[in-house]
C-alpha cells in the first residue's frame, strides 16, 4: 500500500522547502508552493539553483494566510516581508516564457542580492495569473517549472542509490529531488511512472509528464554548493528519455482538497500496458 511519507511546499522557487504534516491542495498545488520567485534585476529572468546554488540555504517561512514571508540564511539577519499582491507588476521570464510578477519591494531585493551575491528581486504570483500548464492532464500552477505537484517514490531513489553505490558514490538524500509528495510502499522502482490518476486525502490528481531532471539535482541542499556530476551521470545510463533524464512524475490537481503525511495513495487509473 502506497502512502505519503513526506509532504513539502517551496514558497520561494529554488529556495529551501518547508516540511508539512498536512496541507491544502489547490488547483495550483500545495498552499503557497512556488508563490514567489527570485528574478534577475536586469532582464527579469528567473534565478535558480542552476546558476545560484546558494538559494538552497535560503529558508522561507510563510503565514498560513500568506500575508507575511520570513527569509533566513546562514550569516544573514532574517528579514520579514509583508506580502504585496497589489504592487507594481514586473515582466519576468521562466524557461523562456513570459510572465508577470508582483514586485515585493526594495528591502527584499537588497537582502536577496546580498545573500546570493547578484542583483535580483523577489516577485510574487499575481492574483490574476491564469496559467495553463502543459502535459497529458490540463492544469495550472504558480511559478512551478511545469505542473503543480511533483511526486517521488522512495523505492525509485533507492534504486538510484544502489547504482551509485556500485560506483562507490555515497547515497543521495531525497531533498536533492525537491518533491512535493514523497511516496513509500511500492515494491518496485518507478511504479509512479505508470500512474495516470490517483486520489489522496480528499484530493485527486492526474498525470502530466515524467520529470526531466536538471543540474539542481547536483546541488547539496544543506550546503548550497554544487557537487556534481551525480546523479545525472548515473541516471543517463538507465533513465534517458526524449529531452533528458527522468526521475519522478509531475501531476495536475484535478480535484482540490487536503492531504497529509500518512494518507494512502489510491491509484484509480494506470497507464495502458
Amino acid at each position: 500500500m502506497a502512502r505519503i511519507v513526506g509532504l513539502f511546499s517551496y514558497p520561494v522557487k529554488g529556495c529551501a522547502g518547508v516540511a508539512l504534516r498536512e496541507g491544502g491542495l489547490g488547483a495550483a498545488g500545495l498552499n503557497h508552493d512556488r508563490t514567489f520567485m527570485v528574478v534577475d534585476d536586469g532582464d527579469g529572468g528567473f534565478v535558480s539553483q542552476r546558476n545560484a546554488p546558494r538559494m538552497a540555504v535560503v529558508r522561507p517561512e510563510i503565514d498560513d494566510d500568506g500575508t507575511r514571508l520570513m527569509l533566513t540564511a546562514p550569516g544573514a539577519e532574517a528579514i520579514e516581508i509583508k506580502v504585496d499582491v497589489n504592487g507594481a507588476r514586473r515582466d519576468v521570464r521562466m524557461h523562456g516564457a513570459p510572465f508577470r510578477g508582483v514586485d515585493q519591494g526594495d528591502p527584499a531585493a537588497e537582502w536577496l542580492s546580498t545573500v546570493l551575491g547578484r542583483p535580483c528581486r523577489l516577485v510574487g504570483v499575481p492574483p490574476e495569473l491564469d496559467r495553463v500548464t502543459s502535459g497529458e492532464t490540463p492544469g495550472t500552477a504558480g511559478f512551478a517549472d511545469s505542473s503543480a505537484v511533483l511526486v517521488m517514490a522512495e523505492r525509485s531513489v533507492a534504486e538510484l542509490n544502489a547504482r551509485l553505490a556500485d560506483r562507490g558514490v555515497a547515497p543521495l538524500p531525497m531533498d536533492r529531488f525537491r518533491a512535493n509528495f514523497v511516496v513509500d510502499g511500492w515494491e518496485e522502482p518507478h511504479v509512479e511512472d505508470r500512474v495516470r490518476r490517483f486520489e489522496v486525502g480528499s484530493a485527486e490528481l492526474g498525470f502530466t509528464k515524467l520529470a526531466v531532471r536538471c543540474a539542481v539535482t547536483t546541488v547539496d541542499q544543506r550546503r548550497g554548493e554544487r557537487v556534481g556530476p551525480e546523479p545525472l551521470r548515473t541516471l543517463a545510463e538507465y533513465r534517458r528519455i526524449s529531452g533528458g533524464v527522468a526521475l519522478g512524475v509531475r501531476f495536475a490537481v484535478t480535484r482540490p482538497g487536503t492531504v497529509a503525511v500518512g494518507d494512502e495513495l489510491r491509484v484509480t487509473r494506470w497507464a495502458e500496458p
